[in-house]
């Protein structure tokens, strides 16, 4: 069984990263820049971004953090994008999510510019993406393919379920799989709230990517021997023995299921390291392109 270690895998790559900045910037040229908004308060949030931060720190990107309260209105934050859209030494820029209830995401989403949207969430990136055009794919779903990509993970020819039809995750990874390309080519089932029979499908999956953020859902009799999984859920379970008071799960029940498998993302470790990483592949690109 091949541990999917997504902690090693962006080390190697954001070493990679970092030596393009220098070879590329040297003294005559600044370092791209990756800006993040934050609004509000959650814990989960505040966590992520300051992972970006020190990724950024890692690969020798500028950054900057733009704290805002739960407070603020649709129009002060619609006032913020303009300014970022506008600014020449932001290269690209993420609206973290999710934001306050009175906040209206998908107007947020499509005030963002296009060629600075580094989360890869823009309708623009989005369709591009399905005719598979350039464009900044979403981070999540390119992080996993660059993990698919690099621990050489057959796909061609392949079953791959995916479980969950977000637009973050489950949509994209569903186009992205299916794809002329490699890794790609594979013939895709997207199962979700509605699907029956789920199991019968889950078992004849050769690859099987669990986005669905249900804890523990993925079970060893829903699985064959020799599947391929990618776990995308993050979840908080409480746990006392841990000093945080909870710990973080993912949505495949991991010690149950790794015997049957030929490869598996541990969860934490797995995906959301490889997301971040695919951020600030992005980031180089939106930075690339202006230059």
């Amino acid at each position: 069984m091949i541990l999917l270690d997504g902690n090693k895998l962006s080390e190697i790559i954001r070493k990679e990263i970092a030596i393009r900045v220098i070879d590329f910037c040297g003294k005559d040229h600044r370092p791209p820049h990756l800006a993040a908004v934050l609004v509000g308060n959650n814990p989960a949030s505040q966590a992520y971004v300051r992972n970006k931060i020190k990724a950024c720190e890692e690969v020798g990107f500028a950054s900057t953090l733009i704290k805002k309260p739960e407070s603020i209105s649709q129009s002060e934050l619609l006032n913020l994008i303009d300014s970022i859209n506008e600014d020449p030494l932001i290269d690209g820029y993420i609206v973290q999510l999710p934001v306050p209830r009175h906040i209206d995401e998908v107007e947020i989403n499509l005030r963002i510019d296009p060629n600075k949207d580094v989360d890869g969430f823009h309708p623009n990136n989005f369709g591009r993406m399905a005719l598979g055009l350039s464009s900044f794919l979403p981070a999540t779903p390119m992080g996993i393919m660059m993990m698919l990509d690099r621990y050489q993970i057959p796909t061609d020819g392949k079953h791959c379920v995916v479980l969950g039809r977000s637009n973050i995750v489950g949509t994209p990874i569903t186009l992205l799989m299916s794809k002329k390309s490699k890794p790609g080519n594979a013939t895709v089932t997207i199962a979700h709230s509605r699907t029956q029979n789920l199991s019968q499908i889950t078992r004849s999956a050769d690859i099987i990517i669990a986005a669905l953020g249900i804890p523990y859902f993925v079970k060893a009799d829903m699985v064959s021997d020799g599947v391929c999984i990618i776990d995308v859920g993050i979840n908080r379970i409480d746990d006392a023995n841990s000093s945080k008071g909870y710990r973080l799960v993912g949505d495949v029940d991991f010690e149950n299921v790794k015997h049957k498998c030929s490869a598996i993302s541990p969860v934490p470790g797995g995906v959301g390291p490889m997301t971040i990483t695919a951020l600030l592949e992005n980031t180089w690109k939106a930075f690339r392109e202006k230059k």
